[in-house]
């Protein structure tokens, strides 16, 4: 039988699905500081960005946060070089001019001797914060904002209606204020106050508010069933206790504070309260969704290559795999095998994310 070609339509990937991928990257990068495996994070990230992002205007967030992860390590620098001692290391690298604190700051210097272990301590720190704020924005490039708070749970729909009018509103104030100067320009006043450009961009921004809730209020926006009080009770409680659990078991998770089982006990049970939450509120809303994104096996790939990374990166520094923390700032950095593999699962969106349009045979 002849196979016959047919354009399937482009279809984008779930945006929870990206958010979760950048997530476990970005697990993956805080449980390192070895450069050989922070620049592989980078670059995973980076690949997929640039495989898979849309010619949308969010889509070019990658390379500003790639700017702001520059700025954060010369800021790290900066301050280490200032107020570092001369305990993390012997090589002097050049002498500052020093001033002379109070004795109510004593162990505090500014300025004085700048070590090259301590410059590079910085480099180390400040490179692990910038990989994770990249691993952010590759989910802010992938993943429209607009589709991923109507994908939300219904137990936080207020939030997500309040979250999409400020979206739509914050850009349209700056456009008005661009349309009432033009006005001005085109009627002779190059100059004006701050109060006569003021009033008709609040004036606008107020008219257009009012035309949105009338338009959502006649869609059935803000509508909720009557729940018993007791219910709510409940509801409230265990994401108030959910969200507990989850910020204690993940600041476990990423600083040590507390043993590996218990801290991942602990999130688990944060992740359950929080979700039983979100299906008990549920039953609130009242309202049906048009075209909701589709969860498939590629949204579940591309979870599974973060939930990897993120999970062989933590595996390994429980064991304490060599490679993961350097022996010293100024040593050659090893190459672990184990987290490397862990990191190049991270490649796997490029090729599990459906293209924005292909040919398949039917």
């Amino acid at each position: 039988m002849r196979a016959v070609h047919r354009l399937t339509l482009p279809r984008a990937l779930h945006p929870g699905a990206w958010w979760l991928w950048a997530l476990g990257m970005a697990v993956a990068a805080s449980r390192t500081r070895n450069p050989v495996l922070l620049l592989m994070i980078l670059a995973v990230t980076g690949f997929v960005v640039a495989a898979r992002r849309t010619d949308a205007p969010w889509a070019n967030s990658y390379a500003a946060f790639l700017k702001l992860g520059l700025v954060v390590i010369g800021v790290r620098v900066v301050l280490q070089a200032l107020l570092s001692t001369r305990s993390q290391g012997p090589t002097v690298l050049f002498t500052l001019p020093q001033l002379a604190l109070p004795d109510w700051a004593a162990g505090v210097k500014l300025g004085g001797e700048v070590s090259a272990e301590a410059v590079v301590t910085a480099l180390y720190d400040g490179g692990q914060l910038a990989v994770m704020l990249c691993c952010i924005g590759a989910a802010n490039a992938l993943a429209s904002p607009r589709r991923l708070l109507k994908s939300l749970p219904g137990a936080l729909y207020e939030m997500g209606v309040a979250c999409v009018v400020a979206l739509t509103f914050a850009p349209q104030l700056v456009t008005d204020a661009r349309r009432i100067r033009a006005a001005r320009r085109l009627r002779g006043r190059t100059r004006g106050s701050f109060r006569t450009t003021a009033m008709p961009v609040l004036e606008g921004a107020l008219d257009r508010s009012v035309e949105l809730a009338a338009a959502m209020d006649s869609r059935g926006y803000g509508r909720t069933a009557q729940v018993p009080r007791r219910q709510r009770r409940i509801t409230g409680l265990c994401v108030l206790l959910g969200l507990l659990g989850i910020l204690l078991g993940v600041y476990a998770l990423l600083t040590d504070a507390m043993s590996f089982p218990f801290a991942l006990l602990t999130l688990a049970i944060g992740l359950l309260l929080a979700v039983s939450a979100l299906a008990i509120g549920r039953q609130r809303v009242t309202r049906t969704r048009y075209r909701p994104d589709p969860w498939a096996l590629p949204e579940w790939l591309v979870v599974a290559a973060g939930a990897v990374a993120a999970a062989v990166m933590v595996v390994a520094a429980v064991r304490g795999v060599h490679g993961l923390l350097l022996a010293g700032p100024l040593v050659v950095p090893p190459v672990p095998v184990l987290p490397v593999l862990g990191v190049l699962v991270g490649l796997a969106p490029a090729l599990a994310a459906p293209p924005q349009g292909r040919r398949v045979a039917a």
